[in-house]
């Protein structure tokens, strides 16, 4: 794997980037559409990721062929098709609908901290997905998913919490994942080798 860097992100052949920033240490893995979107430092998706309009904390692992925020139809109008709102490819004389777009851009998706999206998985606009949560491989997630909750179906629904509720209360105020690049270093070995009760109980969480 190549070596990540703390400013310059590490985007992997055949991508499509617009209006989108990544802190330190990010990975777009190939072939991903990324629109519209922000990711925290240390997070990457796998390849050909499909994610727009979509705000993603630190350390999140976000699966191949995952669709996060993906973008609605007017179902609302006589006709789905975005001929409606995608008017200037279609006639000369017709401009595109910006209405449409900045009501599309409003409806953000947010991925928490140390999160992780399953292969496949689809996240819908406008969820939420809660710090140290998984989201299971295939799973289509409508609605806000928990801190530490495992979701997994269609549409996606509880299966277990990750950790008791006692210990994701003590992570959530540790919050390990605002620690600076030397911290996480010299913590590597105790992320490695402690249980999570030991790693908080050294680290004070």
């Amino acid at each position: 794997m190549p070596r990540l860097h703390e400013t310059d992100p590490l985007i992997h052949p055949d991508c499509t980037i617009t209006d989108s920033r990544f802190a330190g240490y990010v990975e777009i893995g190939k072939g991903s559409r990324i629109a519209h979107s922000e990711f925290g430092d240390y997070s990457y998706c796998d390849q050909y990721s499909d994610i727009a309009n979509t705000s993603i904390g630190k350390f999140a692992n976000i699966a191949a062929f995952t669709r996060i925020g993906p973008t609605d139809h007017p179902m609302a109008r006589a006709s789905l098709h975005h001929f409606l709102y995608r008017s200037a490819s279609y006639w000369d004389d017709a401009q595109d609908d910006p209405a449409f777009f900045a009501h599309r851009r409003s409806r953000r998706t947010v991925i928490g901290h140390d999160t992780w999206i399953g292969h496949g998985a689809v996240v819908r606009p406008e969820v939420t997905i809660g710090h140290g949560a998984v989201v299971g491989a295939g799973a289509v997630v409508t609605k806000d998913v928990a801190p530490y909750l495992i979701v997994a179906g269609v549409p996606a629904t509880p299966l277990r919490e990750r950790f008791p509720a006692a210990l994701a209360d003590r992570l959530l105020a540790l919050a390990w994942w605002d620690w600076d690049h030397a911290a996480l270093r010299a913590a590597l070995d105790d992320f490695r080798a402690l249980s999570v009760q030991a790693f908080l109980e050294k680290h004070r969480g």
